[in-house]
């Protein structure tokens, strides 16, 4: 995919949203990500898909943090700046057939990817609840744009300073029949530990270093219990039942 830049804008403390304008019919589900080629870097870079409206000439939402010099970069970009993407990467979520009362749990930058999913589950006549984690008030993003799809969104800070004080799993006591969740690993460990003592099943997406992205240089390798699996190729997303911890 060409995709042209139209707009962007800071949300947080080093997390930015871009849009871009160009081909998406290649994005089939939410929870995938495109890999970008940024000017004067030699590896892509792999951001996940926040939202997109499907077409040749689609829009495609991204949300990135700023971690390094890469990513840096991106957030100079002025509008009008073409970028190549491989898009349509990794398996994304299984939305069909999902239970009645989903949670949705997300972390940081893993926040993003859940946004698709649950105008999905909503279009579906699901009856999603969004749990929302950070650090700090200040870093707090989209908590309005899943308002805005008329789920109930519950916001969690480590430092108590907005919502529920404490992390993800401090909100985990609602009624709910699946989970889906994205984020940094030591929260996903810590929301499958929750859902083993309540017997409940879900989705989870894992982030990785990755080189390609789609499966060939098998740098983002993990073993399952069904062997071992590439993040990028066949993740991001695992199921709760195949994860090793």
């Amino acid at each position: 995919m060409k995709g042209t830049i139209i707009e962007q804008r800071r949300l947080a403390p080093d997390v930015y949203w871009m849009r871009l304008e160009g081909d998406t019919t290649g994005i089939a589900r939410p929870g995938q990500f495109v890999q970008i080629q940024l000017p004067g870097f030699y590896l892509r870079r792999p951001i996940s898909v926040c939202d997109w409206q499907s077409g040749e000439h689609g829009t495609l939402d991204l949300i990135y943090k700023v971690v390094g010099h890469g990513t840096g970069s991106m957030k100079l970009l002025p509008n009008g700046t073409q970028l190549d993407l491989l898009t349509g990467l990794g398996n994304g979520y299984q939305v069909e057939g999902s239970e009645q009362k989903p949670l949705l749990i997300g972390g940081g930058v893993g926040v993003p990817p859940l946004y698709a999913l649950c105008k999905a589950l909503v279009a579906q006549g699901k009856q999603p609840s969004v749990v929302l984690g950070f650090n700090t008030a200040q870093e707090v993003f989209w908590k309005d744009e899943f308002e805005a799809l008329g789920v109930p969104v519950t916001v969690t800070t480590v430092d108590g300073s907005l919502g529920v004080k404490g992390y993800v799993t401090a909100a985990m006591t609602g009624e709910y029949d699946y989970v889906y969740t994205c984020g940094p690993e030591p929260m996903l460990k810590a929301v499958y530990q929750v859902l083993q003592e309540k017997g409940v099943s879900g989705q989870f997406s894992f982030e990785e270093r990755m080189a390609c992205g789609f499966g060939v240089c098998m740098g983002c390798s993990c073993k399952t219990r069904y062997g071992s699996k590439r993040i990028c190729k066949d993740g991001p997303v695992l199921v709760k039942e195949e994860i090793l911890w």
